[in-house]
């Protein structure tokens, strides 16, 4: 194998199993880009990224700029002299003048089977579209949004049971399998870089909080989905009288009553929607444990019937 002189460029735990397999294969990883620490968990600390801690405990040099934009970032990467830049959710727009520093150009670890779900949030939509498979892609970037040619493929089914957490680890250990090879191929000149097709491009919009709200108008089987893989972020919830109830598990069953939409159909805490039913297997009441449907009933005391739309 070829040693590199490289960048690895991301942000979360995703992104740190890429990198973790760049080290282990024996790269030399010039620098390392992250996003810069923030505040995070309940107590509000700021804290270093996955990646960030990763690189700093293996003695990687780390850069967390909040813009590559300006002369003085792009100079400073220049200077590396990086055979190849490796990118896996930065979190920043590189413009032309990063792709182009490396010798060998700058690779994306992409959590989709591209073209379909380009963008923010592949992991997710993927479950939430009820995708049978996903998979990785890695590409060789340009200036458009995970709109490069493809190097390698690999796949990953969806069952009906996968769930975000999961798919996300998946896809994680996959990537990291892949990027070696790609990089090997890239460097030889063995493997071609293959245009994606114009057919099938789908986007994977950004999450927000409002993405987690449950609408039982919609069909049960879509709505399961959405707890699959919206937990934890941005987390699926519903309101009652002044209570937002996160829900951290789901389950399809039939409607057999043909209740409206949003009634109450047992003591299981099972819910009628637009086609069919779900049973809420394990819901959260704010300050609270997570619980099982019925016991979070007996706390409430709803009558089966209640309509859980009502104001």
């Amino acid at each position: 194998m070829t040693r590199l002189r490289l960048a690895f460029m991301g942000t979360p735990d995703f992104a740190a199993v890429g990198l973790r397999a760049l080290i282990d294969a024996g790269h030399d990883i010039a620098c390392v880009y992250s996003q810069p620490p923030r505040p995070a968990g309940r107590g509000h600390q700021v804290q270093r990224s996955p990646v960030h801690t990763l690189a700093e405990d293996q003695g990687i040099l780390v850069r967390t700029p909040k813009s590559l934009r300006n002369a003085e970032a792009q100079a400073e990467f220049a200077a590396l002299g990086l055979d190849c830049a490796v990118v896996a959710a930065y979190g920043l727009i590189l413009p032309q003048a990063i792709l182009d520093a490396p010798r060998l150009g700058c690779l994306n670890i992409h959590a989709s089977l591209l073209p379909r779900w380009r963008g923010a949030a592949p992991i997710h939509r993927a479950i939430l579209a009820g995708d049978s498979e996903t998979g990785v892609t890695i590409m060789r970037m340009d200036a458009g949004l995970d709109t490069g040619p493809m190097l390698l493929k690999g796949t990953v089914p969806i069952t009906e049971r996968t769930t975000a957490s999961e798919l996300h680890d998946a896809l994680a250990g996959l990537g990291a399998e892949l990027i070696v090879p790609a990089l090997a191929g890239v460097a030889d000149g063995s493997l071609t870089a293959t245009p994606q097709p114009e057919d099938g491009v789908t986007y994977a919009a950004k999450l927000t909080r409002e993405d987690g709200r449950l609408d039982w108008t919609r069909p049960a089987a879509e709505t399961e989905r959405q707890v699959r893989a919206l937990n934890p972020w941005p987390g699926v919830w519903f309101d009652l009288g002044t209570e937002r109830i996160k829900v951290l598990g789901a389950e399809l069953v039939a409607n057999a009553a043909g209740a409206s939409p949003g009634t109450l159909l047992d003591d299981k805490l099972t819910v009628a929607c637009a086609e069919g039913a779900v049973r809420l297997t394990r819901v959260q009441r704010p300050g609270k444990a997570p619980v099982d449907g019925a016991a979070f009933l007996r706390g409430f005391q709803l009558p089966v019937g209640t309509s859980l739309t009502a104001p």
